[in-house]
């Protein structure tokens, strides 16, 4: 009886089961498995290396570079050196060094050549014309106003006496001079033998395209071995006007000097 009743429930389950495929009209499915992403069959990194990833490359070890020459480092180029000042601390400007009263002395150039002319050609006309365009106060020419670093014979004449009644004539015999540029771009003119030296700088004129300006200070006897700076001795200073006055000729024009006459003109000849 029990078995009987068993089976039945087994037949009516199945009969239930028909219907209800019957009545849906779809047959039963599974669900689909889950799209793996783009790159199948790569494996995913794990955590751990996801970390090692994030703190960028490993420096080698000492034991991996053992024997592995040093890289070579690049030399840094020089730093450029400053250039040398100059004497009068890298002035071009001859007003910003001369002294009030030698610009005053050098802007009365013109009137220095009338009376020293006139007070000695009375007596030493023939000498005068003799040294040619030395002694004429326009022979001045353009171009090529410095003269080249090198040593030249120098002489000095003096013209005018000072007081009046003194010589109005002097010349002296050759001497040497030198004309250096120094490594901070002055022109250094200095007359290096004789009793009365002199060492100054030339400086342009932009009101006279036909001078320089010399600067400079004298040594008196053989006694002293250098050079005052200018202003260090008020009474040692010398301003002149250089010119050239032929193909390698020049003349140092210095009006006014303190001692024996009222122009002193230096001649010199490379």
């Amino acid at each position: 009886m029990m078995r009987a009743r068993y089976l039945s429930s087994i037949a009516l389950t199945a009969v239930l089961a028909t219907a209800a495929c019957s009545r849906s009209g779809e047959p039963a499915r599974s669900d689909p498995p889950e799209a793996k992403p783009a790159g199948t069959g790569a494996a995913l990194p794990s955590a751990a290396a996801a970390a090692d990833a994030a703190k960028g490359p490993v420096a080698p070890s000492p034991a991996d570079t053992a024997g592995t020459p040093p890289e070579p480092v690049a030399e840094s180029p020089p730093l450029p050196q400053p250039p040398a000042e100059g004497e009068q601390g890298g002035i071009d400007q001859w007003r910003l060094v001369a002294s009030p009263a030698d610009e005053d002395r050098l802007s009365r150039l013109n009137r220095a050549w009338r009376q020293a002319l006139r007070e000695a050609d009375r007596e030493h006309g023939a000498e005068i014309d003799a040294l040619g365009l030395l002694l004429v106060p326009d022979a001045a020419l353009a171009g090529r106003l410095q003269p080249p670093p090198g040593v030249y014979r120098c002489r000095t004449v003096k013209i005018g006496s000072i007081s009046g009644d003194g010589l109005s004539y002097v010349a002296y015999p050759w001497f040497k001079c030198t004309v250096e540029l120094s490594p901070g771009g002055d022109l250094v003119l200095t007359k290096t033998t004789g009793s009365q030296r002199t060492r100054g700088l030339l400086y342009p004129d932009p009101a006279n395209d036909r001078r320089l300006i010399f600067i400079g200070a004298q040594a008196w006897g053989d006694g002293e071995t250098g050079y005052p700076v200018y202003s260090q001795m008020p009474e040692r200073d010398q301003i002149g006007a250089l010119e050239r006055i032929g193909e390698t000729r020049w003349r140092l024009v210095l009006p006014w000097p303190r001692q024996e006459s009222k122009l002193d003109v230096m001649e010199l000849v490379k």
